[in-house]
């Protein structure tokens, strides 16, 4: 049985090896952070929140495995078909209405039938990033004017961006940005970026303007958002600051080796503690060795990320396992730079680690992807090895070269 199981596994080996590993320690950070919310808003059993945190991985890990199976060439075409229903996603999120103490909360919608919460913007910040790569493959050998590039492009780009806005500025700015890499690594041209960066920046600006010109017409998060780059620039002490603060005690405590598994204090203090601020509680029960360890697993994903990338067998494979692979990185990173306040507090959570369905899944939907791609070139070097066996001509002409 184990044997088969391993057999069906394709792809980078490494890449498989390390989401585990990730999955597997976040059992005991979110099982020890969630006894907070327990306490708070249950019974006090924390079994619960691990049985979820469990199934959340489990379909997140199953996601992952159907989805490397697919020959990613098929990703094109399905980029080009999940577009729309992203556009709907999106619009039906806004819909909902959900306010929360007056701003708008609208990032999740309900999935009928099974009584679950799906963040639609994860979701379209991955089809975007595919949808891009496509569009930059298509492109690859011609020249492209700005103005040819506006339609098949940017009016996506800003549709979905203008979407995800309203609630979401944190996840709009990081989809933004991890496009314009995309498109930069890419090839293109430089000064179409900035000039999309400008009026980008206009867009935003005229977006808060009018935001505060008519908050009731408008619940937003402008003024949360204002909050917190007020904070993080604001040497005082405020309200505001307290999830910083309490972080930042967390990391403290926790010195070189930490105070031990499930020992931490601050998870009883710091609010999201099993999600947005789990790194904390990770250094603060394993110290700087645990968070340090954690940044090597993130870096050594990232290498083998652009090992895959690098070896693709075409430049839609390329861009496609940059597209959906360095956003995670990006994202793990801001996670933890807010931890230590190097960052503004953006609510991004750390990826396989934190507790949340949504992140899980749409993590292992983009390392899935990264698979399949990986999965080709295994097949490619199968076949080429095959190849060489039925010529042994071939193999002797190269060995007496060599």
């Amino acid at each position: 049985m184990q044997n088969t199981i391993i057999n069906n596994i394709k792809g980078d080996k490494l890449i498989w090896a390390i989401s585990a590993l990730l999955a597997i320690f976040s059992f005991l950070p979110v099982y020890s952070a969630a006894s907070n919310l327990a306490y708070i808003g249950g019974d006090g059993s924390t079994f619960a929140y691990f049985v979820k945190h469990f199934m959340h991985l489990f379909l997140g890990f199953s996601i992952m495995y159907g989805v490397h199976k697919i020959p990613y060439r098929y990703f094109r075409g399905l980029s080009m078909v999940m577009m729309p229903v992203v556009f709907v996603l999106l619009i039906l999120t806004i819909l909902q209405g959900t306010t929360i103490g007056g701003a708008n909360a609208s990032r999740w919608i309900r999935i009928p039938f099974v009584n679950m919460s799906f963040q639609t913007s994860t979701l379209a910040a991955v089809v975007l990033m595919v949808y891009i790569a496509r569009y930059l493959s298509k492109i690859k050998d011609k020249s492209t004017t700005f103005k040819e590039s506006i339609l098949p492009l940017w009016i996506p780009v800003f549709i979905i961006l203008a979407l995800i806005l309203p609630s979401n500025f944190s996840t709009t700015a990081i989809i933004f940005v991890m496009a314009c890499a995309l498109l930069f690594l890419g090839g293109y041209p430089i000064r179409y970026l900035l000039a999309m960066g400008f009026a980008g920046l206009v867009g935003l600006t005229l977006f808060v303007l009018v935001a505060k010109a008519f908050p009731e017409v408008m619940p937003n998060r402008v003024d949360t958002w204002m909050s917190r780059i007020d904070n993080f620039f604001n040497d005082e002490d405020s309200k505001g600051d307290y999830q910083i603060e309490r972080a930042k005690i967390a990391i403290a405590s926790g010195g070189v080796v930490g105070v031990g598994s499930g020992k931490s204090i601050q998870k009883n203090f710091l609010p999201q503690s099993s999600s947005d601020f789990i790194f904390a509680i990770i250094v603060e029960e394993y110290g700087l060795i645990g968070g340090l360890a954690l940044i090597i697993l993130y870096m050594w994903l990232l290498f083998r990320i652009i090992i895959v990338a690098q070896k693709a067998d075409t430049v839609f494979g390329k861009l496609l396992v940059l597209g959906v692979g360095l956003p995670i990185i990006f994202q793990a990173m801001i996670n933890m730079a807010v931890a230590v306040e190097l960052f503004p507090v953006t609510g991004q959570t750390l990826p396989l680690i934190s507790s949340g369905g949504t992140s899980i899944w749409m993590t292992c939907l983009a390392i899935g992807v990264i698979l399949s791609v990986s999965a080709k070139r295994e097949e490619i070097k199968l076949k080429e090895k095959k190849s060489d066996a039925e010529n042994p001509l071939e193999v002797l002409s190269e060995a007496l070269e060599d």
